[in-house]
């Protein structure tokens, strides 16, 4: 049976290591298991930037942070950019979405080609060329979404239920508090658990599903949880205790004069000083672990669908995530640093044809990284690679047994310039990045502005804790790490106006087009 269908499954914010099938002692999580077994678990997979939008955008387009240039959460990815979308319309097929995408539309670009109407172009472009299904981003109030809409018609009297309902609790004395304030996470959510976040969408996706028949489709199924605000429903807000959470990995070193100017200056933010108390870890852990395994139990009615469906025969599923987050880990909360607990996500993936039998129930550890998902789509549905674009490489080879030369490192971006660290620092607003390569055995990364790079010993120190950024003895392994990033930085795709069967016509063919210069 050939594949005729794709379920591209993402978690926003989930940890690579809150798996039971990834190792964590408490956290059961049997139907992202059942999907392990069935597939491919790649334990070493890595996004291209710690922060949701520029992840996503190149989970959707193939491409570096650097090459699509949407580098922050609402930075918009150009008019100009191809998506998964597009390269699917091409072949006459559309993507669709029940989720969240973070997309943000490129006003400015869609001005200039006057596309501020309502006509269908302006819509998916507005969408980065997701078809929706349904919508939800789960950030901040959306009064006017489907999903407000739909709360109303259940009951929530509110002119916005997701703030009244969805991320509100109340105490003992029948007070509503605020999910905002984490504190309250020890509490259900108002919401009731087949009305939350991650059952709406979950629901939406099953009579997408349903509504296929036979015809072919790719799903983009994107859950919000286990984003925050971190508020469970009922009853999984109390399936965990502190005692069944992994413990906080952080070294005094961290918190030490040495440590580097911005790492520094992170430590500093609201956030991350309010996971350096003891109850706040031992609050929102267990509210994390609980909205894990409610996206696992939603995920066994999507796997119960798909055979009833006989979706299990024909379907490519992806499973993964946007990145992590810190949960108190080297001091911090939130995410967008270079720690393997942000950069490091759950990557699962399953092929449905007999050539991936043999791989089946086993783990690769080969390096994946969030540019491979459009490139290995492609390769699934036969649409053309697109190598002009395409900066990611299918990993269907891996998963039919052949062994193709393979990357040795990954790499990952950040843009800073938008975070308080900078004001903090005396920095003016302009270009602040940095970025990450990652070996097996060496963690390297470069800052712009004159601050000193970063290095981590991952064979001697996988927990990352001594930045050995100013160690002068390693100067030859950061000379080795930057000339790796250099040579990353030249194998970038910015000519992305012609194909290359289109550049190989225009080769030397000045004479064709009756320019003569040169001759004698």
């Amino acid at each position: 049976m050939s594949i005729r269908n794709v379920l591209f499954v993402m978690c926003d914010q989930l940890r690579w290591d809150h798996l039971s099938c990834a190792g964590h002692p408490h956290l059961r999580t049997p139907n992202i298991d059942a999907l392990a077994r069935r597939g491919v678990r790649f334990p070493n997979a890595f996004v291209q930037s710690g922060i949701c939008g520029p992840s996503r955008m190149s989970f959707y387009t193939g491409r570096y942070v650097a090459s699509h240039g949407a580098t922050h959460n609402r930075v918009p990815l150009s008019v100009g950019e191809v998506t998964l979308g597009w390269h699917l319309r091409e072949s006459g097929r559309t993507l669709a979405l029940a989720g969240k995408t973070h997309v943000l539309p490129d006003a400015h670009g869609m001005r200039r080609l006057l596309l501020d109407g309502q006509h269908d172009l302006a819509a998916l472009l507005r969408e980065g060329w997701f078809t929706l299904v349904d919508r939800h981003d789960g950030h901040h109030a959306e009064p006017d979404s489907a999903y407000a809409h739909w709360l109303r018609a259940r009951g929530y009297d509110s002119p916005d239920p997701w703030t009244d309902y969805v991320i509100a609790v109340e105490d003992a004395e029948g007070r509503v508090l605020s999910g905002w304030k984490m504190r309250n996470l020890r509490l259900p959510a108002r919401v009731r658990e087949e009305h939350s976040e991650t059952a709406y969408t979950t629901d939406r996706a099953l009579d997408f599903m349903a509504r296929q028949g036979d015809a072919p489709w790719v799903l983009h199924l994107s859950y919000v949880k286990p984003h925050w605000p971190y508020v469970a429903p009922a009853p999984y807000h109390a399936l965990y205790r502190p005692e069944h959470c992994l413990p906080v990995r952080r070294h005094p070193a961290e918190r030490g004069e040495g440590a580097h100017p911005v790492f520094r200056e992170f430590q500093n933010e609201e956030v991350a000083e309010s996971f350096r108390s003891e109850e706040a870890i031992a609050t929102i852990r267990p509210a994390y672990q609980g909205l894990v395994r409610q996206v696992d139990d939603h995920l066994g009615r999507v796997w119960e669908a798909m055979e009833r469906l006989g979706r299990w025969r024909d379907t490519l599923v992806i499973f993964t995530s946007d990145h992590g987050d810190y949960l108190g880990d080297h001091w911090l909360g939130e995410k967008e640093l270079f720690h393997d607990c942000i950069q490091k996500v759950p990557f699962l993936l399953y092929d449905p044809t007999a050539a991936a039998d043999a791989t089946r129930g086993t783990e690769d550890p080969r390096l994946v990284e969030a540019v491979d998902v459009v490139p290995t789509i492609l390769d699934a549905l036969g649409c053309d690679p697109a190598p002009h674009l395409i900066e990611g490489r299918s990993l269907l080879p891996l998963l039919r047994g052949e062994a193709p030369a393979w990357r040795e490192a990954v790499f990952s971006e950040l843009d800073w310039t938008f975070r308080g660290a900078r004001r903090r620092l005396g920095l003016p607003v302009g270009q602040h990045y940095a970025w990450m390569v990652r070996t097996g055995r060496w963690k390297y990364v470069h800052w712009t502005g004159g601050l000193r790079p970063q290095l981590f010993d991952l064979a001697a120190d996988p927990q990352e804790f001594h930045d050995l950024g100013a160690e002068s003895s390693l100067e030859g392994v950061r000379e080795e790490m930057r000339r790796r990033l250099l040579a990353w930085f030249c194998g970038l795709k910015n000519r992305t106006t012609l194909t290359w069967p289109e550049a190989e016509f225009r080769t030397d063919r000045h004479k064709a087009a009756g320019v003569f210069y040169g001759e004698w």
